[in-house]
């Protein structure tokens, strides 16, 4: 049976391609990809000074022998105070390796959330202008749950900006959409050309046959060959 989902604004239902929106569900995968996410985002510019970084501490503060104390070299060893720090945090990268299959099928399982709870919309996303209230009116009539993440086409801004005033919501396009926007959002709402390209990139497409222009283009460097 085909997966539909509703219409916002309108009368009928949307096919869906079970490719993207029924896919069984792994919360391990769904987990896994969230930590990433987080990770991509860490910008790691943290940093401290080692001993050999910090200002000072040139000269030996006291003689070796006759004083009582520990010797010391420098004042500005990680003991003392102005010192420099032993093993601490330098600039690094967070981000976490993902396998590209396993990022796309975590994303179409976070699709498949949403069109299992019947949280999932499509819309007809060309808007005539900037309208949050034409957004407002929009929503009334289908679902008041928030957080709401609404995915359009990048040529649709019309309707971005009339959603993006909205609180608790963020507009998205198909290229930027992750796992965790999708596991937040209690709502989602799909313009119709958003919804086409969730179909192109993560769906199953039939594959290209290829040799056919390589053997075209064999015969004709043949005939050229011999003219």
């Amino acid at each position: 049976m085909a997966l539909k989902a509703p219409i916002v604004g309108a009368k009928g239902n949307a096919t869906l391609e079970e490719s993207v929106f029924g896919v069984a569900v792994s919360t391990a995968l769904l987990h896994e990809m969230v930590k990433a996410e987080q990770s991509w985002r860490r910008q790691g510019t943290h940093s401290t000074k080692t001993r050999g970084e910090v200002a000072g501490g040139r000269a030996k503060p006291f003689r070796q022998k006759g004083t009582g104390r520990a010797r010391q070299g420098t004042t500005r060893a990680s003991q003392h105070v102005g010192g420099g720090t032993t093993f601490g945090p330098q600039p690094r990268s967070y981000a976490l390796k993902v396998n590209r299959k396993a990022y796309r099928k975590a994303r179409c399982m976070a699709l498949s959330l949403h069109h299992d709870a019947k949280s999932l919309g499509v819309f007809d996303g060309r808007f005539d202008e900037h309208s949050t209230k034409a957004a407002l009116a929009l929503l009334a009539p289908w679902r008041a749950d928030r957080p709401l993440v609404v995915l359009v086409d990048e040529t649709e801004d019309a309707a971005a900006y009339s959603f993006r005033n909205l609180p608790k919501t963020i507009v998205l396009t198909v290229d930027e959409m992750g796992v965790e926007a999708l596991l937040w959002a209690r709502s989602l709402l799909v313009s119709k050309i958003a919804l086409e390209r969730l179909h192109h990139v993560f769906g199953d497409r039939a594959p290209v046959p290829v040799g056919v222009a390589a053997e075209s283009g064999d015969d004709g460097d043949t005939e050229d060959s011999e003219a």
